[in-house]
């Protein structure tokens, strides 16, 4: 028996039929689909009219099973000091993020180890330092920025996102884009989002929806609960192909990781009987626990401060 007709079909080339495994010939998968492999590019472009079908069909098949798998985490992970999940933002009527990136080590850390730190800190009539790596806490706008520079040139990708976004806010949405580029390439997950937002909006560029959907594909794979939640949206109404199924898929998802934007939009999807009472249930329960737990004594008494603050300014108007 020859060695042709001893191989497998997934160890002869899909084109020319000649076996792989020697010293002479080594077969490459197709990188699209991985369900054939060619001996060269030569039988891999000739191969290419019968398995261009089936290799489209495959590789989104893939791109769906990375796409729609679970993350185990948001993507801003646990706050370094207490190592509880960070505070979900943008929660509820409120703005306001519940954590801060530390200019001088580019750690976010939960406002309720700074407030902790904070009193700590006056208590004992301490100098003011970063409740992480100790350094002297910057006193100036003038030296926050200067640490937040020193931070860009090293390419720390925390860094970038946060100047992009000072770039930004400033009007320079070129620079901002560069920055999130950069940030993005070096696995930053919030500038991903951004990024989707500049594309779908046209911000220093033009629309493109194709740059949209892959950034907030790419944010939501990381985590991202909103980028999550808008995909989610695009597919019932932007895309205008309806495609419930997978809208749901997207808004359980990031229900599971604590968005309440995706809970209450799971909750029209079962009122309108597009989910199942089971699969609900289950989302809301795994969307209760996601905030749960991010909750602290230590987080409910920054909170209060900060109502406090606001409380006060709003007097004093």
């Amino acid at each position: 028996m020859s060695a042709t007709e001893a191989a497998t079909e997934d160890e002869i080339c899909a084109s020319c039929g000649i076996a792989g495994g020697g010293d002479d010939v080594k077969l490459k998968n197709c990188t699209a689909c991985y369900l054939v492999k060619y001996c060269g590019v030569n039988c891999q472009r000739k191969h290419r009219p019968q398995h261009k079908r089936a290799c489209k069909r495959r590789a989104a098949e893939l791109k769906d099973e990375i796409l729609f798998k679970q993350p185990e985490s948001r993507y801003l992970g646990d706050c370094p000091i207490c190592f509880l999940p960070l505070p979900l933002d943008k929660q509820g009527d409120t703005d306001t993020m519940k954590y801060t990136m530390q200019t001088c080590c580019s750690k976010v850390v939960c406002d309720g180890c700074i407030h902790a730190n904070n009193l700590r800190e006056k208590e004992a009539r301490l100098t003011p330092k970063c409740p992480f790596c100790r350094k002297l806490a910057p006193s100036t706008e003038e030296e926050i920025d200067q640490n937040l520079k020193k931070r860009v040139e090293v390419n720390d990708p925390d860094a970038l996102d946060t100047a992009a976004m000072n770039h930004f806010q400033s009007g320079d949405y070129a620079t901002a884009i560069e920055y999130w580029g950069k940030a993005a390439e070096l696995g930053n997950i919030e500038s991903n989002y951004h990024l989707s937002t500049v594309y779908h909006e046209g911000f220093g560029v033009d629309r493109d929806m194709k740059k949209y959907i892959y950034h907030s594909e790419q944010a939501a794979i990381g985590g991202h609960d909103t980028a999550r939640y808008n995909l989610g949206v695009w597919e019932l109404w932007e895309c205008q192909k309806g495609n419930i199924d997978r809208a749901v898929k997207h808004f359980i998802i990031s229900s599971n990781l604590g968005c309440n934007k995706s809970i209450k939009a799971l909750k029209k999807c079962y009122a309108q009987g597009k989910v199942s009472k089971e699969d609900f249930a289950a989302a809301l329960r795994a969307h209760q626990a996601a905030v749960d737990a991010t909750k602290s004594p230590q987080r409910d008494a920054a909170e209060a401060q900060v109502e406090r603050w606001t409380s006060t300014m709003k007097d004093g108007r």
